[in-house]
């Protein structure tokens, strides 16, 4: 009996064992099988259904894949059996595992909030097309971060790109649709220099695979085919990544669009590009050819400086929360690239871990702006005066969402520009970490004028009442409930940041390894 139950173990293992194998290629086969479903079902409440479990499901395999990885090294998962580079090959990093998870978070709880303050142009029995399109999205944004394939990369990318145009252009306000349009052609742009890059490289190296088309590339490295080709890569990846002065797509785009998308879009769009141009820059060229020889640093070591300047000027004089926001993604994307053009671990690190950091928070105050805007019909500031007793725990989100915005220490932003600092002092450049202090001076005007207002403003006429006509009142709790997990995880995470900081550092430190350099 003891023998008979040992081998039902082993078995049982063994099939776990089997089975985890295919992970990999889970992770993006469930959203791209799910989205057609919800088409063909054609019910709104099996595609809202549908969605939520598929997302859950993308979770925890992304959770699987991270510890899987952090204890055994790089995944790898060729298609059809075809082993790299003569197949198409998923490859599973610690940096592409750490993105996937906060990809597949983020899509979980943004699922998880309420439709009802979904404000979309679509008739209810017509919504089963949005779960489909944010699959379709989830999906390509997923791909992106396990394919280790350049072509397949800008396949997943215009999975996710198209899908996100549609998702944009459901926006009840008219401007979603110029919104829309202008984010596709910035992507279309985007989307095609990379395409001419891969296409290049491809003719100098005559390989897809990342990594085999690294260990090719020094023999050509001198070529201006070569030059040509990284310089369509990275201009290309720098207008998905809303990299400044190439973010003009951005503000209206998380402005106009449901607030459901612009939570979404803002947690996890620009995280993934980050995460290709790090696979470009230090995986396939190498932190040596691009920062000593190239000089990637001289250019976008001012940019990011400038990113972080002007998004937080520009998000003081915003009267619309949505766009305050907007424009503050581009100042804390800013931090992100700052971190990557510093080329060491400390610095790299703090863009890694934003990547999470800057994910759940502003995806949290998205969805704060979203409950506002369903209680008041309203997302301006003054929308927010005298709310905190009227709406105490949604103004209390805006109000952690906000301190971590400006890294106050105790939140995950604080967490983020420590590292920071850190990469600068560790590069003996003094004068970014004061860069660095600076610019949070000016997240904390644009975040105390909503505070100022939440706390202090005081309603005038019918700004008292709501959109139904009664006194504004707390948000239903399926609306609170995702908008207070992601609020309290920059808390959770700015008091015991050794989980992110080790994963992020970790990632750090493979990709400065990678196998260009």
């Amino acid at each position: 009996m003891a023998a008979e139950s040992v081998g039902q173990g082993l078995q049982q293992v063994a099939l776990s064992t089997a089975f985890d194998v295919h992970f990999p290629a889970l992770e993006v086969v469930l959203p791209l099988v799910a989205a057609p479903l919800c088409f063909l079902f054609r019910s709104r409440a099996f595609a809202r259904i549908l969605s939520a479990a598929v997302a859950w499901l993308t979770f925890g395999v992304a959770l699987v894949l991270l510890q899987k990885v952090l204890a055994e090294g790089t995944v790898r998962y060729p298609l059809g059996g075809w082993a790299a580079p003569y197949g198409i090959e998923y490859r599973v990093t610690v940096a592409g595992a750490w993105v996937i998870l906060v990809v597949s978070l983020v899509a979980a709880l943004t699922l998880l909030f309420d439709s009802r303050g979904s404000a979309s142009r679509l008739a209810p029995e017509r919504r089963y097309l949005y779960y489909s399109a944010f699959l379709l999205c989830l999906a390509g944004l997923l791909g992106m971060a396990i394919t280790g394939d350049l072509f397949n990369i800008f396949v997943f990318l215009e999975i996710s790109s198209l899908s996100s145009y549609a998702l944009i252009a459901l926006g009840r306000d008219r401007r979603a649709l110029m919104a829309s349009y202008s984010y596709l052609i910035m992507g279309t742009i985007g989307g095609g220099f990379f395409m001419i890059g891969v296409g290049l490289l491809y003719q100098m190296t005559g390989t897809l695979n990342v990594e085999d088309m690294a260990q090719r590339l020094p023999a050509v490295l001198d070529t201006r085919t070569v030059l040509v080709g990284f310089a369509f890569l990275l201009v290309g990846l720098s207008i998905k990544l809303a990299v400044f002065p190439l973010h003009q797509w951005l503000p209206n785009a998380y402005t106009f669009a449901p607030p459901r998308v612009s939570a979404f879009l803002a947690g996890t769009a620009t995280k993934v590009s980050y995460y290709v141009m790090a696979e470009v820059v230090f995986v396939l060229f190498g932190a040596h050819f691009v920062f000593t020889e190239i000089g990637l640093g001289a250019v976008l070591m001012p940019l990011s400086v400038a990113a972080m300047f002007v998004g937080s000027l520009a998000a003081i004089y915003q009267a619309d929360l949505r766009r305050l926001l907007a424009y503050s993604s581009i100042g804390q994307l800013g931090y992100m690239t700052l971190g990557l053009s510093l080329a060491n671990v400390e610095g790299l690190t703090s863009g890694l871990v934003h990547v999470f950091n800057h994910g759940v928070t502003k995806s949290g105050l998205f969805l704060v702006v979203a409950c506002v805007g369903y209680r008041t019909g309203r997302t301006t500031v003054r929308s927010m005066a005298g709310l905190g007793t009227r709406m105490p725990a949604t103004s209390l989100a805006f109000v952690i969402g906000g301190m971590s915005l400006i890294g106050v220490p105790g939140t995950a932003g604080f967490v983020s520009k420590w590292e920071l600092i850190r990469g600068a002092l560790a590069a003996e450049r003094l004068w970014l970490a004061a860069v660095v202090l600076v610019s949070s001076l000016l997240a904390v005007v644009y975040v105390w004028r909503v505070v100022e207002m939440i706390y202090f403003g005081r309603p005038e006429g019918l700004e008292s009442l709501g959109r139904d006509g009664e006194p504004v009142r707390e948000a239903p709790f399926s609306m609170l409930l995702p908008t207070l997990i992601l609020v309290a995880a920059t808390v959770v995470f700015g008091l015991w940041s050794d989980p992110t900081l080790s994963v992020a550092r970790s990632a750090a430190v493979e990709l400065l390894g990678g196998a260009g350099g």
